[in-house]
């Protein structure tokens, strides 16, 4: 059977961690809301009033499309591409083709930053890869102009950062609504998160400062992953109707 990602792939291993994944959330979540196209995220008013669910709601489809089926992988995809059809028709406008390029370039970036994070550098040849994935993603959502290979992506991905970002109304709206559903500590533990992922430009614009409490507690965190302790923290810092998400999120 094909699949879409390959079974031994790092993009699997990137994406078979519940760390990983809720790392690659937390980075773009701070992102996503400074993005100049970030009205369209408002536009059904899901993720302003659910931004957990919607988050878990995001993982469940690329889930659908990197464990899956080359099949099964492009009717998720060609789905995606419907339903944002829909939304564009219902509010009588188009969703500019940056702006769906800044989300699929945030994927790559978030899985590369967390991977590295939470586990080892990448190699080049691992980066091409993670690239390649989302590049096919990309090019069955009809994307336009997008980079060819990891090493355009970054001169492009440079110029996005610069280019489509800035602090809103929406920007701050989001951030209420993310320390509203998650309460002050696990809304502390977001932010502190974020710090270690993000571009210099997203830091410079959240004024974020550079340090990282994170920074001292994840090499004590990782030694919890051997034995076996991590799961009983992550119920302690995510809310507990999650859980179950939670656990589904561990596929390795």
């Amino acid at each position: 059977m094909d699949y879409f990602v390959e079974k031994n792939s790092i993009v699997r291993k990137i994406w078979g961690k519940s760390d990983t994944v809720l790392f690659i959330f937390a980075g773009a979540a701070a992102e996503f809301a400074l993005n100049k196209a970030v009205d369209w995220l408002y536009f059904t008013g899901r993720l302003p009033a659910q931004p957990i669910d919607r988050l878990f709601s995001t993982v469940s489809y690329a889930r659908k499309i990197i464990f899956a089926d080359n099949e099964t992988a492009l009717k998720t995809i060609d789905s995606i591409y419907s339903i944002h059809k829909v939304v564009e028709k219902n509010r009588e406008s188009t969703i500019p083709d940056w702006a769906y390029r800044d989300v699929l370039y945030m994927l790559i970036h978030y899985s590369l930053a967390s991977f590295e994070v939470l586990e080892r550098g990448l190699t080049l040849e691992e980066k091409e890869e993670v690239f390649d994935v989302f590049y096919r993603f990309g090019t069955r959502m009809k994307l336009k102009g997008l980079a060819t290979n990891y090493k355009e992506w970054l001169v492009q991905r440079n110029n996005d950062i610069e280019n489509d970002l800035l602090k809103s109304r929406y920007t701050i709206d989001l951030f209420k609504q993310y320390r509203k559903h998650l309460g002050s500590v696990r809304y502390f533990l977001l932010i502190e998160g974020q710090k270690l992922i993000i571009p210099e430009k997203v830091r410079l614009l959240l004024h974020f400062r550079k340090f990282s409490i994170l920074s001292i507690v994840l090499p004590l965190y990782k030694l919890t992953r051997i034995f076996q302790l991590d799961n009983a923290i992550k119920k302690l810092i995510l809310p507990n109707k999650y859980e179950k998400e939670i656990k589904e999120l561990d596929m390795i």
